[in-house]
């Protein structure tokens, strides 16, 4: 079986990185996943000639990430040392990116719900493809939306706007998503890249340290508190996804997964 980090390719690409997503069929990010990107951020980190990293999907269909392994949190799947585990890891590589030194450039391909959508917001910028969508679709599918996840909306789009998109469960067409600023830029599909390349560019115009400090002194407060409340929240998970509401829900939802997989398999 291949390690977690065979699914992520890192690429030099100007005076920045491309990390790539590539975990078939959807970029579900499992636990592996989440701590393979959050160690690929630290070394990129620690290498003097990196300024910066845009994260992208590496699958030819048109899917950022469809965000947390599903399997890894329903219930009788797992058990409760194990939801920590992952729950600690999603918010580890998270607020490692949030607060990352680095200009962080999301390239949003296509559907990008839940995890997807917040490991976007870890980052400084967010561009999607105008066939895309973008949301927190969580208690759509019957999973209540965690305070640290909530917090992170509201750092980008403000608390009231946070609270329709977490309430609502909705998942954004780009232009109601840059509306909203959800995202910071909508382009053709076939320009996300070249589009993700000129926004570094920009980014990186400013003087290095100032850009970097000037991130630290702006982000490092709430990721202080956002690890606090992680943990605090780590306990509670469990209770969440164990109850027989979440477990029917998230059964559900597998069970639709599977057969939508076996019947792109029989085409």
């Amino acid at each position: 079986m291949a390690s977690e980090s065979a699914f992520l390719r890192v690429e030099r690409h100007l005076c920045s990185l491309l990390t790539c997503l590539q975990r078939e069929p959807v970029n579900a990010m499992s636990l592996g996943l989440w701590r393979a990107l959050a160690a690929a951020v630290e070394r990129l980190e620690a290498d003097p000639e990196v300024r910066g990293v845009i994260i992208a999907s590496g699958l030819r269909r048109p899917i950022f990430t469809a965000g947390q392994d599903l399997r890894e949190i329903y219930a009788p799947l797992t058990t409760k040392d194990a939801t920590r585990e992952v729950w600690l890891a999603m918010n580890g590589c998270l607020r490692r990116i949030f607060a990352s030194p680095l200009a962080t450039i999301a390239a949003i391909k296509g559907a990008c719900p839940a995890g997807g959508c917040l490991l976007t917001l870890a980052c400084d910028r967010r561009i999607i493809t105008d066939s895309g969508s973008i949301g927190l679709n969580e208690v759509a599918i019957g999973i209540p939306l965690p305070l640290t996840m909530a917090a992170l909306a509201a750092r980008v789009v403000g608390t009231a706007e946070a609270d329709r998109l977490a309430l609502s469960g909705a998942m954004l067409a780009p232009a109601e998503a840059l509306r909203v600023g959800l995202v910071d830029e909508v382009v053709p599909g076939a320009k996300l890249m070249a589009a993700a390349e000129a926004a570094m560019l920009r980014m990186l115009c400013v003087p290095e340290h100032s850009r970097a400090e000037t991130k630290r002194l702006l982000r490092s407060g709430f990721a202080r508190e956002w690890e606090v409340l992680a943990e605090a929240e780590a306990g509670a998970m469990w209770e969440r996804f164990s109850s027989p509401e979440v477990v029917a829900s998230l059964g559900a939802m597998l069970r639709r997964l599977s057969k939508s997989q076996a019947g792109r398999s029989r085409l």
